[in-house]
Parts: structure tokens; C-alpha cells; sequence
């Protein structure tokens, strides 16, 4: 499909930057990560201007008979709640629906407007064929209308694409250590400060859920609530494993360990979301401290929750109060059960997740932290980004991110027009 092309396109693009850039790291480094931002904004600007001519007939065609549909449905929606015999409930319902059309309708009027302006066009340069000056301004004008339309369609193509209601919500980042010994543990620090200063250049909330310290220092586990706009939305992809290459602290010849992190990104839920009920929960108190503490107290201020039906447990210890322990272990749990209920209606409904972009889940590795070569390289579309010390200050990351998110799109695309 032509659209898949432009995604690949766009794809190898920024990879023959990252590729200009291990060339001549050592020298122009400020200079190649402008270059390379530079391109990211240039791909997604070609996208934008690319994509919206490429939309195939037989995809506007189909999208024509939703858009239709929609008007046809509004319409009757209009009409109904000027019923003067519709119900309280009748009436907030129909209007409820019609509130989430309204965004829609919005645009399909704007495209009829246009689309009615390019009709208008064409019937006169066929009245006016002899009239020079007439036929050129026309001719502006329509060009200007055509690109206009095929702005209107791709913004009305991307609004009936399949959503996740939960991009827009915080998230629960989870890092484990996995193979690799202490060197894992310090480098769970390491990406887990990373998402920290990456959350703050975004302007989001991150609050330290829990932590569980290894010997030297590192997290063998560490969790984090980030709240702010599109959070979860922004950082899904990142669930998985994270491969580092390095020379551990801890080895004295100087050789290069392979070590493993494991990355879950949740979407926040609350008890409404759950359902969680009281006679579900078993709630166990005891005394935080050990080398896993953030502190040692003499007061049972750790908390373990236990969900009963599914057999989850969490713990939390990394606050003084019993009572903010319990509130923090009782996010965290809301959040993996809201993520195993959105997995099984996943699951049963489509399998709308590109092979490329993958299952986001943490078994699936997909990327690697080289440090002795000073790049970073996701699996899953073939990016390296060789500024690897400004990557782990929380910068650049966005690279990647929006690499994921376009193709995330072009594949929802792909998967509208085979489906419908």
C-alpha cells in the first residue's frame, strides 16, 4: 500500500541521519542533534503534506459512506431531542451522542463547504474557457481549495480511525531489573531516572510510588505515577525490555556485560474503572526498612495488598504514613487489573498492533543502550540515535516515541481501509 510506504520512507529517512551521525559523532555532536530533530520534524511535515494526496479512491469512498452515515445519524439525533414527548433519559442520552459527533460534524461541514467551492470552481472555468485572466485565477483558487479538501479528509480519516480512551491518561511506570546482576539493578536506575527528567521536559507530574534498592544503590524494582496530558498515550510503546551493553562498575578487566531491564507502562485507573470491592482485598501491614527501603521506621507503615480473585500483590513501603502506603499500593493495583480487563477485550476484538511497533509487553525486547558505541537502537523500526548520554538525561527520546506513533497511525489506517 502506497501509505505504508510513506511510513517506511519516513522511517528510513531518519535513519540515514542516524547513520550521517556515527560518522562524525565525536566532532559535530551539537550539530548532528539538531540535524537529527530537524529531520524528525521534517518526516512528520513530509507525513502531514505527503499522505493526505495519497489517500486512494476506494478509501474515500468508504470513508464518504461514514461520513455520510454520520450526518445521517446527527441529523435524526437533532430531530429527536426536539421531540417535545422524549424522556429525561432519552433526551441526556441522545445528547450525549450528539455531543461526541459535534467534533465530527464540525469537519464534514467545513468539507461539504469546500467541496461545494471546488464545484463551484470547475463550473466556471468551463463557462469562461476564453478568458485567460479568469481561467488563471480560478485555477489558483481551486488549487488552493483541492489541497484544502484533502486537508479536511485526513483530519476526518484520523478522527474515525479506531482510539484508546486511555492515551489520554496518566500512566504507572514499572522498572524491574532483570538479567545481569547488580549491573541491572543500576541500570533500572539509570532508565528510571530517565523517564523522570524526561516527564519534567514535558511539564508532567512524577511522583515515586515505590522503590526497592539493590546493594549498590540501584533499583532491583522501582514504580512511578506519572500524571499529565497524553501521557499514557505518549508512552505505551515503552513497555519491554531494555537491553544494556556496558562495562559494569563492578568488573575489573574491563569487559562489556549484556545486561536486561523490563519496562511496564499501565494507563492510572481508579476503583470506578475496577470495581474493586472490600471483601475482595486482603490488606497486610509490617515494618518497612532493609537495604530495599527508602528508610527504616519502628511503625507498621509498609503496606501489602493482596487482590484475593486474581492473586495480584502489592507492596508498598516507601512512605511513612501507613495511610498514603496503602493509597499508593491501591493505584498500583487498579492499574494492572485496568490493563488486564483492556488486554482481554484487546484480544477478543482486533489485532489492531503492528508486528513492528509489537505487544508493548515486557517480554518483548525492544531496544539497546550500546555505551561503549554511544548509540541507542529500537528494534522495533530500525532507529539509532547515537547521543546516548543526552537519551538518558531524558532528552531526544521523542525520537523513537513519535517513530512508534506514526506508525501506530499508518497501520490503523492500513487496518480501516482492509476492514471496512
Amino acid at each position: 500500500m502506497r501509505m505504508r510506504s510513506n511510513l517506511f520512507w519516513a522511517l528510513k529517512k531518519l535513519q540515514s541521519i542516524s547513520a550521517i551521525s556515527r560518522k562524525d559523532h565525536l566532532n559535530h555532536r551539537s550539530s548532528i542533534q539538531l540535524a537529527i530533530a530537524t529531520a524528525s520534524l521534517s518526516v512528520f511535515r513530509s507525513y502531514s503534506a505527503e499522505t493526505q494526496p495519497q489517500l486512494s479512491t476506494d478509501l474515500i469512498k468508504v470513508m464518504e459512506q461514514r461520513l455520510l452515515a454520520i450526518e445521517r445519524r446527527s441529523a435524526c439525533l437533532e430531530n429527536f431531542i426536539n421531540q417535545p414527548e422524549a424522556s429525561p433519559t432519552e433526551y441526556s442520552k441522545a445528547n450525549k451522542e450528539l455531543r461526541k459527533l459535534r467534533g465530527s460534524m464540525e469537519l464534514i461541514n467545513e468539507l461539504r463547504t469546500k467541496q461545494k467551492e471546488i464545484k463551484g470552481l470547475k463550473s466556471l472555468m468551463a463557462e469562461c474557457p476564453e478568458d485567460k485572466d479568469m481561467l488563471d485565477m480560478a485555477n489558483d483558487e481551486l488549487g488552493q481549495a483541492i489541497d484544502e479538501e484533502k486537508r479536511l479528509q485526513s483530519l476526518l480519516l484520523k478522527s474515525l480511525l479506531p482510539k484508546d480512551d486511555a492515551d489520554e491518561r496518566g500512566c504507572i511506570l514499572e522498572v524491574r531489573a532483570g538479567t545481569g546482576g547488580e549491573e541491572a539493578s543500576l541500570f533500572a536506575m539509570d532508565i528510571f531516572k530517565m523517564y523522570e527528567r524526561y516527564s519534567q521536559t514535558k511539564g508532567w507530574k512524577f511522583e515515586v510510588v515505590d522503590v526497592t534498592e539493590s546493594d549498590l544503590r540501584g533499583y532491583k524494582e522501582a514504580s512511578a505515577a506519572i500524571s499529565g496530558t497524553d501521557v499514557y498515550g505518549k508512552l505505551k510503546f515503552e513497555s519491554g525490555i531494555h537491553r544494556v551493553q556496558r562495562v559494569p562498575v563492578t568488573e575489573k578487566s574491563g569487559r562489556i556485560h549484556t545486561s536486561a531491564v523490563s519496562v511496564a507502562i499501565l494507563p492510572q485507573a481508579d476503583q470506578v474503572d475496577v470495581q474493586l470491592k472490600n471483601e475482595d482485598l486482603r490488606i497486610d501491614t509490617y515494618r518497612s526498612g532493609g537495604s530495599g527501603g527508602q528508610h527504616a521506621n519502628t511503625t507498621n507503615s509498609a503496606v501489602r495488598v493482596t487482590h484475593v480473585p486474581s492473586g495480584i500483590t502489592v507492596s508498598i513501603q516507601d512512605e511513612r504514613s501507613q495511610h498514603m502506603n496503602k493509597a499508593k499500593a491501591l493505584k498500583v493495583l487498579c492499574a494492572r487489573l485496568y490493563e488486564i480487563e483492556r488486554s482481554r477485550i484487546h484480544m477478543s476484538r482486533s489485532k489492531l498492533r503492528s508486528e513492528q511497533i509489537g505487544s508493548g509487553d515486557r517480554s518483548e525486547r525492544i531496544r539497546t543502550y550500546n555505551f561503549p558505541q554511544g548509540r541507542v537502537t529500537d528494534h522495533r523500526v530500525g532507529i539509532t540515535h547515537h547521543a546516548i548520554d543526552d537519551m538518558m538525561q531524558g532528552e531526544n527520546l521523542d525520537i523513537f516515541i513519535d517513530a512508534l506513533l506514526l506508525q501506530q497511525e499508518m497501520d490503523a489506517i492500513a487496518s480501516f481501509s482492509s476492514t471496512h
